[in-house]
Parts: structure tokens; sequence; C-alpha cells
């Protein structure tokens, strides 16, 4: 779709003079911005019903509900909003306005305070008619706030919800063009981490979409699903928790990957300093695994990847996050109290020699301490054997942290970040599966050979076959003569 670029005035004065799109606004924390600039561009009583902000506790408990958690900036309050607003609407206006498209807006946000302990973020939603007496659709918006003072974070949430509000009725048949319209006006301002779009004229848009079309578009660095396929937010499950992240290309899910998986959770949650309790696992696929460079992603390939891993129960990260420090930092917004990653060790020797290569003539020790943090666990997967000569005779070993390859001017380094035990070598792992290649699995799902099925979890060897994932041939069968 391409689609006319417009200023946020003449969005906002679209909407209002289109008679047949009314409804009301019901604004939580920095001011009532989106419907400010409705009424600023005039017409507005053409659109609005109502606008509202419950900013008082009490008051807004008394409107939409206590809200058990304590926090009123959260999608629980999001929603009871829209259910409230959206229904008063159902029951005060639909015989009166039997022809127009009611809409219910709702935003409830805190914007950075005085202390700087809040940086800025919200969660703003739109239940919306695309036709009269038809089911609605419902789009949840969540955003981080990137201006450095509170009026700039207000003016920009006055942006988004316009934004929202004008793609909504407008670019609803491509939702892909719909998000990007979401940012006009505000790139470098805010990011934009979770969308999840319900509703009869959504049903046909899987749930994990949205998390790749906002990473691909650069609008957020780390997008967050389910294991239900559906897009969710870090800080409705990893607020204050413990997190292990294993990074992979998931092509399809291996042996190999379900080792790492598990040796690497078990050993995170054997910490002393980690709180079983309270740890998640996430599996990652990075942009550049899906295939970065190329002018196009193939959305049906990572749809297969995320089918497989939510077959096997797994919540999965998607992120641009070529530099793990990235992802570190982002965990930290939601105060995540210990991160463990595990890494191969051939990516853990390519980590290191691209730090020391960058930073050489640099600041080489701050540039490991993005990395190799106090709370950071970080753990080697060791190698598949290797076979060397000595003289005469072939030994065989693994490639662990104590042999691997980097350079010399940094092993006295890495050998500190291994005695204080930030790096560490897997103990529970399976020699067994060190022979799998995700790449070799592939090409005989693809080819109709039999065996791979022995390369993958059984989960995902019935999703594979099931679902035909990874263009999956189905094995001829041998009739002997």
């Amino acid at each position: 779709m391409t689609r006319q670029k417009l200023d946020i005035d003449q969005k906002a004065l679209e909407i209002n003079l289109d008679e047949n799109i009314y409804g009301t606004f019901a604004e939580i924390g920095a001011g009532q911005e989106v419907a400010r600039i409705f009424f600023k561009v005039g017409a507005a009583a053409g659109t609005i019903a109502k606008s509202m902000s419950a900013y008082d506790k009490k008051v807004s408990d008394a409107i939409y509900g206590e809200e058990a958690s304590g926090r009123y900036v959260c999608r629980a309050r999001l929603e009871k909003m829209l259910d409230h607003e959206y229904n008063l609407n159902i029951e005060r206006l639909s015989k009166e306005r039997p022809d127009s498209k009611l809409f219910a807006f709702a935003d409830t946000v805190a914007a950075i305070n005085y202390q700087r302990t809040i940086k800025g973020h919200g969660w703003l939603g739109l239940r919306f008619q695309l036709a009269p007496e038809k089911e609605p659709n419902d789009i949840i918006v969540h955003v981080r706030l990137r201006d450095k003072n509170t009026f700039l974070q207000q003016q920009a949430i006055g942006l988004l919800g316009v934004n929202l509000v004008h793609g909504a009725f407008n670019y609803h048949e491509d939702p892909e063009e719909m998000i990007k319209a979401f940012m006009d006006e505000l790139r470098g301002r805010v990011s934009i981490d979770m969308v999840k779009l319900s509703g009869p004229d959504f049903d046909r848009i899987d749930g994990r979409l949205p998390a790749l079309w906002l990473v691909k578009n650069n609008i957020t660095e780390v997008a967050i699903f389910s294991p239900e396929r559906e897009m969710t937010h870090a800080s409705e499950f990893l607020y204050k928790k413990e997190v292990m992240i294993v990074r992979g290309n998931y092509r399809p899910t291996t042996l190999v990957h379900d080792d790492l998986m598990k040796a690497g959770f078990k050993q995170f949650c054997e910490e002393s300093e980690v709180d079983e309790s309270k740890a998640h696992l996430l599996a990652e696929i990075t942009l550049e695994n899906l295939g970065k460079a190329d002018a196009k992603i193939d959305e049906k390939d990572f749809l297969d990847r995320a089918e497989v891993l939510s077959a096997m129960g797994k919540t999965v990260l998607i992120t641009n996050c070529d530099k793990f420090n990235k992802l570190v930092n982002y965990l930290k917004n939601y105060k995540v109290k210990h991160v463990g990653v595990v890494f191969g060790i051939r990516q853990l020797e390519k980590l290191i020699r691209n730090l020391y290569e960058q930073h050489k003539d640099g600041p080489m020790l701050y540039a490991f301490g993005e990395i190799f943090h106090r709370n950071v666990f970080v753990y080697a997967y060791p190698a598949e054997k290797l076979k060397r000569r000595e003289g005469r005779k072939m030994t065989d070993e693994f490639v662990t942290t104590h042999n691997m390859e980097i350079p010399e001017e940094v092993r006295f380094l890495v050998k500190h970040l291994i005695e204080s035990k930030q790096i560490v070598d897997m103990i529970y792992c399976n020699a067994e599966v060190m022979h799998i290649y995700a790449r070799e699995v592939l090409r005989k799902i693809r080819d109709g050979e039999k065996g791979w099925k022995e390369l993958v979890p059984p989960e995902a060897a019935a999703i594979i076959k099931e679902k035909r994932l990874f263009k999956y041939k189905v094995p001829r069968i041998q009739v002997e003569v």
C-alpha cells in the first residue's frame, strides 16, 4: 500500500471531518494530549462524544475498578478503560447514531519524573468498528518515551495517539503499513515494543508477525511473543525476574538447541545468586539470523521457526541486538536481577576477537565491561570434538574456554572473567548430540530424507510434519521388488 504522508493536524482533521467516525477519549497521566489535538484542529464535535481524564487514583478506581497489582500504567488498566468506555458508547449511542462507526480510545501513561527514576512509558489502546453495528477490533500498544523532559513526552503521546486512530481507520487492510504509520513524526522519540491486534478484521494476522514488523522496521530493538503465539511485553512477566537467554537461528530447532536450553537453564538456576522460582527461559532470534542482509525477510520462514518454538512451550525474543549488551540494557528497564546467556564456544571466540579488534587501540576494559556485567552469567557450550595430530597420534578433545582460540593480548582478561565465574563452561551438555547441524537437518526435511526426526525434539518433529513447515517433503515410499 502506498500511503499519503499527512502531518498530525491533517490526520486529526481528516478524522474529525468523517461524519461516520464517533467516540470517546479517556486518558490517565501525562495530560489529555491526544484529545487536545483533535479539539485544536476544529470540527471536533463531529468525532468526540466525550473526553475525560481520571487523574486521581480514587476517581479512577471508582470508574474502572481497583487494580490488584497497585500499578496503574499497565495493560490490565488499559483494557478496563476500553471495556468501560466502549460499552458506554454502545449503550448510549448505538440507537442515536446507527450509521456511526463507534470507537473508544484510552491511554495510561507515566511521563518522566523530576527525579528521573521513571523514564517514561505508557499503554495506548483503541477499540473501534469498521462498519456500523459490526463487532469491534482492538489495537493495544506499549510505548517507551525517549524525550528528556515531560513536555516533549506529553507531546509525543499526543502524536502517537492521533497516528493510532488515523492508522486504524485508514490502513487496517495493511497492518504492517499501519504500524509503520504509528511512528510518523516520532522517529527517535519513542520506541513501540508491543502491538497486539485482535478482532474480526485482524483474524487473518498471525499474532507473532507484529513482533517481526516492529523489529524489522526499526521501531524497537526487542519484541516478545509467548508460547500461545501472541505478542506480549517484558513488563508483564520479566519485572524483577531472573532471565536465561539462548540465541540461535532455530532453523529448525534441533536436539542441540534443546540441549543448549535445558543444560543452560539448569546451570543458571543452580547459581547461588539466582532465585529459581523467578527464573524464565527465553529463546532469541536476531534479524541477522533471519537474513537481515536480504532485501526482504521471509515471513513464512520466520513463522516456521516460531511455530516449532511455540510447540515446545518457549517464549521467544525477536531482536535487532547484534551486540548482546543492547539486550542486557533493554532488560535493565524491567529490573531483571540476573541474566544468563549461552554462547556456543565458536560464538564466544568470535565475540572476544571482535571486541579485541574493535577496541585494541581504545577502551578495551570498558568494551568488555558492557557485556560481562556482574549480574550476567555467560555459559560456554563446547564444540564438537576436534581431531588434532600430536606427533603420530590423533587425539580427541572438546573445545572449551580452556583451549579456545583467542588473541593472546586479551587472554589475561578472559582468564580473569573465567576465574570470577562471569564466563563458565557448561557442565550438563549431552556430547551425543553435538554432531547435529541445523542446516543438514533442514536439507533432510526439504529433500524428503528419512532420519531427520531423530535429530530434533519430538514436539518439533510432530509440528513440522503436521503443518509441513520448512518446505517439508513427504519421504518417498521405497517398494522392494
